[in-house]
């Protein structure tokens, strides 16, 4: 019974840690955001993301289809120019699980042990979006989000879907000028 209910935990918190994405967000005071209106990808900062091409694709694909949906059009003469860059990171838990009977600490003849460890490996993935006033060339707004990454292709665009997603929930910033 013990071991069941160690095991429904250890399950219940690698699957909220894979769903769940964290999001924080840091912007320019200053900046005036309601005259924002059309974006276009800065390159030269989006070749130097460390990510496949491939998934380079899917990312900016998100953050397009996020971008038109709060009404801003893409432009060959934008009023903001948006960049990304991207970190990784391998976390490894080990859950050790030891069981048995006996008493007292130390060596004892009759404790019998039959502990196990399990450990679990998660890439988690930080993905940056960076947003750049055209005219000033200044960075005016940063979003970042981490969250664990698949290697699932048929769930990838998915996954970044929600990551995108939950990091551009937080543009435009509620008190800008």
């Amino acid at each position: 019974m013990k071991i069941l209910s160690l095991f429904s935990l250890v399950a219940i918190l690698f699957l909220t840690s894979c769903s769940s994405v964290r999001v924080a967000a840091d912007y320019d005071r200053e900046a005036n955001f309601s005259n924002l209106k059309t974006f276009a990808f800065y390159k030269p900062g989006i070749d130097k993301a460390d990510v496949s091409d491939l998934d380079k694709k899917r990312i900016l694909r998100s953050i397009e289809a996020n971008l038109v949906a709060k009404g801003f059009t893409k432009s060959q003469s934008p009023d903001m120019l948006i960049s990304i860059f991207t970190k990784t990171k391998e976390n490894v838990n080990v859950y050790q699980n030891n069981f048995g009977f006996g008493y007292g600490w130390g060596w004892n003849p009759w404790f019998w042990n039959s502990g196990f460890n399990t450990v679990s490996r998660t890439t988690e993935g930080t993905l940056y979006i960076d947003l750049i006033d055209a005219s000033k060339k200044e960075l005016i707004w940063q979003g970042m989000g981490t969250a664990a990454l698949t290697q699932n292709i048929e769930h990838k665009q998915e996954r970044i879907n929600k990551i995108v997603t939950a990091i551009l929930e937080k543009y435009p910033p509620t008190t800008s000028k």
